[in-house]
């Protein structure tokens, strides 16, 4: 299988566009997410204060972010934790894999973290002799798929039980084969039982995090199924990845925010586990691991801090851009090549890969505005991405071809009287190619649209025209 790539954004979207599982899969996302979150924001009266609330919160601590990470690292390091800065994600690999090597770790449970997946964490413990488990459902079916996640808060959206139920049946061969596996029901009590001895059996736990809190230095996760729980309090030593991005002031900061986070995310008032864990096992506690390491990476996010791209910083990782964009829902996840796909990933991704190799992304983009519309953060990601458009053209990136038609368009919108002149040659010309079937079927320098759908005839005149008309009546 060829490798997924940004810079292949439109052959794998073409391919996306004829899958019909995936196809069939999408459908159910379209119809479940938008509708949860819609009416979980509507039973909330002060929704529309919260997220005002959120992205005063985000952004104080934005201003002053070195002041909260390191007033956030001295908590850690007093309730006996170690934190690790990372550059990179290679750097980050290295820490965590040292930490994995002095506990001896023949095995790993790992807990949902779309971090984990930045550094691409899995193969590289693999190719080191340890043994990563996924235990979130989704995230379990996607390894056993030799898959990455396709939605930030959903890995497994994209995939029907029916190939679910094909991944049990080919890796859990000690069972017997003609087991009933067509409800969900029985898919989760196979999964749960799999993993069981899993989760006994591991040296290290991983996590990710949704918040990092300055105030008692310690680290939060959601979730709906407990496995972070038992993937962070069973083994000896507890690994949480987070970014930098992820602290918050105080707790009561933290509440705010996951009031909003599970509404926009799930629709729900709030997910069933939230943890909060602060260091590693105390006297008299009655579990917990021994070791407690933070690994917080960096890899390129300080260098658009003080930016155009900084507001892209309040993202909790909610995931509702996605459920309410309209390429997403036509393409799923994998088609963007990327770890984060969907409008955010359309902004963030440029900034982790560079405009050269994930320019396509912010130009995959209707620029509705649902996004913003939904964002809990309110991040201005129809901008962003215009601004991500601008450096790509800045800096040569795009196709010789556009760049020269761009360049053609701005000589001319320069120069309004040939402008006009052109817009109605051009109208007229489409109008009279298009006077029998009503619109056209190819056009010179249209075939990215004419080469999927007819491109409707032009009715009546130009704006301008129009605009005129109406004010003369007046």
């Amino acid at each position: 299988m060829t490798a997924l790539s940004p810079a292949r954004f439109k052959e794998q979207a073409a391919a996306a566009l004829k899958d019909a599982p995936l196809q069939r899969a999408l459908g159910n996302m379209r119809v479940g997410f938008i509708e949860k979150r819609r009416k979980a924001a509507e039973k909330l009266p002060e929704f529309e204060d919260l997220r005002d609330q959120g992205v005063a919160i985000k952004n104080h601590t934005l201003a002053h972010l070195d002041l909260y990470l390191e007033a956030w690292e001295k908590k850690v390091v007093e309730g006996g934790g170690h934190v690790h800065w990372a550059r990179d994600a290679e750097e980050a690999r290295q820490i965590v894999l040292g930490i994995c090597r002095s506990a001896e770790a023949r095995t790993v449970t790992k807990g949902k973290s779309m971090i984990g997946e930045e550094m691409h964490l899995n193969p590289f413990l693999e190719a080191n002799g340890i043994e990563p488990v996924e235990t979130d459902l989704g995230e379990y079916i996607i390894q056993l798929r030799h898959e990455t996640p396709s939605h930030i808060i959903a890995p497994a959206i994209h995939v029907n039980k029916e190939q679910v139920a094909d991944a049990f049946r080919e890796h859990h061969t000690g069972l017997p084969p003609d087991r009933p596996l067509d409800e969900g029901p029985d898919l989760l009590a196979e999964a749960r039982t799999q993993l069981r001895d899993r989760f006994i059996a591991a040296d290290v736990g991983i996590t990710g995090a949704n918040f990092l809190v300055a105030e008692t230095g310690s680290s939060i996760i959601v979730t709906n199924e407990g496995n972070g729980d038992l993937t962070q309090t069973l083994p000896r030593v507890h690994i949480v990845l987070a970014s930098l991005e992820k602290v918050v002031p105080t707790l009561e900061d933290a509440t705010t925010l996951m009031r909003l986070l599970a509404r926009s995310a799930t629709g729900q008032e709030m997910s069933v586990y939230t943890t909060v864990s602060t260091g590693p096992r105390r006297d008299g506690d009655p579990d917990g691991p021994e070791e407690y390491h933070v690994v917080l990476l960096d890899n390129g996010r300080s260098a658009l801090y003080g930016t155009e791209f900084q507001e892209v910083f309040r993202c909790i990782r909610c995931g509702a851009c996605l459920n309410h964009c309209p390429v997403y829902g036509a393409i799923g996840g994998h088609a963007y090549g990327t770890v984060y796909p969907g409008p955010i990933g359309k902004v963030l991704s440029p900034a982790l890969m560079g405009i050269d190799k994930a320019g396509a992304l912010p130009n995959a983009s209707s620029f509705c505005g649902r996004c913003e519309e939904v964002c809990p953060m309110r991040i201005p990601l129809p901008k962003l991405m215009r601004h991500w458009r601008e450096a790509e053209f800045s800096g040569k990136h795009n196709p010789a071809p556009v760049r020269w038609g761009l360049g053609l368009w701005a000589w001319a919108v320069r120069r309004p009287a040939l402008y006009r002149f052109g817009a109605r040659f051009a109208i007229a010309g489409m109008a009279f190619l298009g006077r029998k079937r009503g619109h056209l079927r190819s056009l010179p320098l249209a075939g990215g649209w004419t080469a999927h759908r007819n491109l409707p005839a032009p009715q009546g005149g130009v704006f301008h025209d129009l605009w005129r008309k109406q004010r003369k009546r007046r």
